[in-house]
């Protein structure tokens, strides 16, 4: 008997301690734009009877509860209410949260009162299924610029942007061409060009180059991030451009933006939007209407952009969309100029045969999942269906009158397709935190280039004639890519992280076809006509790393530095294209390297805003072109692998709200002074080519200067703008004189004023803008094939007025 009242007073007391056991629930809240810990933040349980505080790790612990359900809710200063049920099942349990800043949704930014709209900052650690964290980026949010925002102005929209090298040919802004730190800015063809994060360039390998550029009263954000991004989006020098289109209205069915601008040299554009959300569906669609006749003779154009994004949430969790563009576009190109002609009149122009016909279509699904706030995963479809068409009278030398003969047709027609797909986890090892993101793409192309005789007449006619040996080359590119990449945000502690990365590539090129050659007589008859047929592949694969620190010594200073291996493969144009003044080296070789940065910048304030950092870039097997003379004395071009070229410098960038700073308790006015400054040097380090060891890269101006002023008083604001770029040459033996067919030598340095002017009421916005206000007469371009062959003029003095409407 008193051993079965021992085991029954040992029973109770188990049973007993089993239904009063208590345990701990523990968990920290960071937040969800970019990972940080939010020390100070209330924590709820029990309706409030239950209370606890973040420390500066952002951990919060609550004891002594039994087994049950529970729902948490925060309270953070900055940040939005998050609420959360939790279930304590017989054991200790920890939760992470992450919440959204007040002006926070889940892929934009929204600039609140509190913040100062300059108009640019940068990306955030994590973001968009993306890792920046010790990355140099900027992002410009058009929608609080003072610019010239219908034609596209490149030199207004990227003024912040240190170091860009920017081209301005047309003043339509139908394309973009930039570069930086010596890359070529032949649209944008250095950069991985992006729209909501998929490719909508030629071909993103064998032939990068964008023809359509959104228009950037419809971009919400553009993205800039520097070489380090060869990991995360491709292999490119120069880094990621991605354009992030305006997202749906989510709190309207119907919002409708009407803008109607006028300018100079019959300059017409009509932009129109609608956006909303209706239940579960939300969308965002826009039509534009562009035309004019350009600041030289033959210089017509006109435009059409159409696009819609429509996006269905499956779920809390889910999200499908669906992506479609359209652009279509025809220009007549007056052709380039010699560097006498420029001097004698920078407005003439010789050629009225020359076209170029560009017809875009693109095409993507996404679909967006968060398996909860740790995991998410996104995956994209996309494809391409395009054309490009150029025609026209293009000789070497280009003083030459037009004979009226058939004029020079090339036609390349795109059809590329791929999938890319990523995962991002958060995670903690012990006490420290993690950021993982994996990814993976293939991509397919298919393209098709054919170049021959065109017609004898002046219409944009392109067909090629009717005899097949006038049939200059015929290729097909076909290319398939597979990649992979990872990247890791390690925190080491509070202020400091190392976010190592990796990324596999598998590139396969073909070449396929054939090139002619035609002999006439002086009578301008053909003799004989050969053809050599001719195959390549090039198969290749490789590993490329990098590596980036970020310490933050206080919550508003970041000091970052990465390292990150480069590559680019030759391009299709670099295999295959007859030009009358360009030889091609058929031995081509990739181009390989690495970038460097290190800089100190800002965590974005109400105040001011500044990013000051060194870089250097090594670029192997570099790509150019070297003047040389033929048999018959005549000045041609060779493009092949230069050698080792050396590109390094200074890139500085800083604005303040001085007005407020003077002022800080009137909220209505703003005066922000910015000064945006890159000092560049560069040279070829080896080559086999003697006169060019030593020379200075071409593109490279020494000082790239922009500066303003931007003043407002409530809703009226205004913009001055000054630009200075000094000399910079375009081949790599630092060739002076253009001689006949202008396509090599000197760009000499220029200057720029351009002033603009905003003001708001009720629905309604007018803005208005004077470009090159000092009408300077200035090239930055000369041209090797289409539009040129030759110097290529900018604008002189133009003006523009819009007026929105928005219902």
């Amino acid at each position: 008997m008193t051993i079965l009242r021992a085991f029954s007073a040992a029973m109770c007391l188990l049973i007993s301690t089993t239904v009063v056991a208590q345990f701990q629930l523990t968990g920290r809240i960071l937040a969800r734009q970019d990972s940080a810990a939010i020390k100070g933040c209330s924590v709820y349980l029990l309706n409030g009877k239950l209370t606890a505080s973040t420390d500066q790790n952002g951990f919060f612990t609550f004891n002594n509860l039994p087994a049950g359900n529970y729902e948490l809710q925060t309270e953070c200063v900055d940040f939005k209410t998050a609420k959360i049920s939790v279930t304590i099942a017989n054991q200790n349990h920890f939760v992470m949260l992450l919440v959204a800043g007040r002006s926070e949704t889940l892929n934009e930014v929204i600039v609140t009162e509190k913040q100062a709209d300059f108009g640019f900052t940068r990306m955030r650690s994590v973001e968009s299924m993306g890792i920046y964290e010790g990355k140099k980026s900027e992002v410009i949010i058009p929608e609080q610029l003072v610019a010239n925002l219908s034609t596209n102005n490149a030199r207004q929209i990227y003024a912040r942007v240190a170091g860009l090298n920017i081209w301005e040919n047309e003043g339509a802004g139908l394309q973009l061409s930039i570069g930086g730190r010596g890359l070529d800015p032949n649209r944008s063809s250095n950069f991985n060009v992006r729209q909501n994060g998929y490719d909508i360039s030629a071909d993103a390998l064998g032939y990068p180059e964008s023809y359509y550029t959104p228009p950037i009263e419809a971009v919400g954000r553009i993205q800039i991030v520097r070489g380090a991004a060869s990991l995360q989006y491709g292999t490119q020098f120069g880094g990621l451009l991605n354009f992030v289109m305006k997202k749906p209205v989510a709190d309207r069915k119907l919002e409708v933006v009407a803008r109607q601008s006028i300018g100079s040299f019959g300059f017409y554009n009509a932009f129109t939007s609608a956006s909303g959300t209706v239940g579960k569906v939300s969308y965002y669609t826009f039509f534009q209407y562009k035309q004019g006749n350009g600041w030289r003779p033959n210089s017509h154009f006109n435009n059409y952009t159409l696009f819609a994004d429509v996006d269905y949430k499956l779920s809390e969790k889910s999200t499908i969309g669906v992506d479609i563009t359209h652009m279509d576009y025809l220009a007549q190109q007056p052709g380039g100029l010699t560097d006498q002609m420029f001097r004698q009149n920078p407005r003439q122009s010789n050629r009225e045969r020359n076209w170029f016909k560009v017809n875009w279509n693109l095409f993507a699904l996404h679909f967006d999942h968060k398996f909860n706030p740790k995991n998410e995963f996104n995956l994209r479809a996309f494809g391409l269906s395009a054309a490009r068409y150029s025609l026209g009278f293009r000789p070497n030398r280009v003083a030459s009158v037009d004979d009226n003969s058939e004029r020079d047709l090339i036609k390349g027609d795109f059809t590329n397709w791929g999938l890319e797909a990523r995962f991002l986890k958060r995670y903690f090892f012990g006490k420290k935190q993690g950021v993982l993101l994996v990814g993976s793409r293939y991509y397919h192309g298919f393209n098709h280039s054919i170049q021959g005789l065109g017609s004898k007449g002046k219409d944009a006619d392109f067909t090629f004639t009717d005899d097949p040996q006038t049939i200059a080359s015929d290729y097909e590119f076909p290319n398939q890519n597979v990649s992979g990449f990872v990247e890791n945000i390690f925190y080491v502690n509070d202020k400091l992280s190392i976010t190592p990365g990796l990324r596999y590539e598998y590139i396969y090129t073909t070449a396929a076809g054939f090139y002619g050659t035609i002999q006439r007589d002086l009578a301008g008859n053909i003799i004989t006509s050969t053809r050599t047929n001719e195959t390549r592949t090039n198969g290749r694969q490789f590993l490329l790393g990098g590596i980036g620190v970020s310490y933050k010594p206080v919550s508003q200073l970041d000091m970052y530095a990465n390292i990150s291996q480069n590559y680019r493969s030759i391009t299709f144009s670099d295999m295959r294209i007859t030009n009358p003044s360009s030889v091609i080296d058929p031995n081509l070789q990739d181009e390989k390297g690495y970038s460097l940065d290190a800089g100190i910048r800002s965590v974005q304030t109400t105040l001011y805003n500044f990013d000051v950092s060194a870089f250097y870039l090594n670029y192997n097997n570099r790509i150019g072109e070297v003047q040389f003379y033929d048999e018959s004395q005549r000045v041609l071009r060779r493009r092949g692998n230069i050698g080792q070229a050396v590109i390094y410098g200074l890139e500085s960038y800083a604005e303040a709200d001085f007005l407020r700073m003077l002022q800080p308790q009137n909220a209505n006015i703003s005066g922000v002074l910015f000064a945006n400054v890159a000092v560049i040097k560069s040279s070829y380090k080896a080559s086999e080519i003697t006169a060019v060891v030593g020379k200075q890269v071409e593109f490279v101006p020494k000082i790239n200067l922009k500066s303003g002023l931007r003043l407002g008083y409530k809703q009226l604001k205004a913009s001055f703008q000054y630009t200075y770029l000094s000399d910079q040459f375009t081949e790599a033996t630092n060739a002076i004189d253009g001689g006949v067919s202008a396509v090599v030598g000197l760009i000499p340095a220029y200057d720029i004023m351009d002033v603009s002017l905003s003001y708001a009421f009720r629905q309604f916005r007018i803005e208005t803008s004077i470009n090159n206000l000092a009408d300077k007469a200035y090239f930055t371009r000369r041209a090797t094939g289409y539009p040129g062959p030759g110097i290529l003029p900018s604008d002189g003095r133009s003006f523009y007025v819009t007026l929105q409407a928005k219902f």
